[in-house]
């Protein structure tokens, strides 16, 4: 499976697939082969069928596994080795439950922000969620992204790898300019043990 391997990162290297992607369509990619013991170019669709149907009924998965999977079959076999067209790869996959989002009251977030122990972890709280963003678009900003003046931040290359600019509330940019006179970060505003890079995604998780 080498060449396929390969072939299937070139493809994602050129379209500018995240690394967690990368490595989630390569484990899918493999696990699917390791059943059959064979390369998956050789799988008809009836194979892919009965493979969902076994990771459902003997791995229990869930229908965002299922779904994950699916997307990273499509990829093969409709982008890198062109098996299949995109209208006909169908398959038959658990529906995802829809569920209403849990949404906190104004009491609830200004207790949780009130339970941080640093400015830092405070600044990082808040302007996540006042703006709406994904851990890996927080850990990603620069000082020079934030416009004070228009009262704007800038998201490079976001989700989807497309640029988008949220509004600052003045009191998010107050507490920011707080936090910027205490710790003085440069480039970017939420640095981690070293200075000069961003902090981690699982250390951010973590606070």
């Amino acid at each position: 499976m080498r060449p396929l391997r390969q072939a299937v990162i070139d493809a994602m290297l050129v379209r500018g697939y995240a690394k967690r992607t990368q490595k989630s369509y390569l484990t899918a990619i493999q696990q699917l082969a390791t059943h059959y013991q064979r390369s998956p170019a050789k799988l008809s669709q009836a194979d892919i069928q009965n493979y969902f149907l076994h990771v459902i009924k003997t791995r229990h998965w869930s229908p965002a596994s299922c779904r994950l999977a699916y997307n990273a079959f499509r990829f093969l076999y409709v982008d890198v080795i062109k098996k299949w067209s995109a209208n006909d790869f169908q398959f038959d996959l658990p529906k995802r439950q829809q569920r209403i989002p849990v949404l906190l009251s104004q009491k609830e977030v200004k207790n949780i922000l009130e339970a941080t122990h640093t400015l830092k972890q405070r600044a990082m709280l808040s302007l996540c969620y006042a703006c709406g963003l994904r851990v890996s678009e927080l850990v990603n900003i620069k000082v020079a992204e934030i416009d004070g003046e228009r009262h704007l931040l800038r998201i490079t290359q976001g989700k989807g790898h497309k640029d988008r600019q949220v509004i600052l509330p003045d009191s998010l940019l107050y507490l920011l300019r707080q936090y910027w006179l205490q710790y003085h970060p440069t480039p970017w505003l939420f640095y981690g043990a070293n200075t000069q890079k961003p902090i981690s995604i699982s250390t951010a998780q973590k606070y």
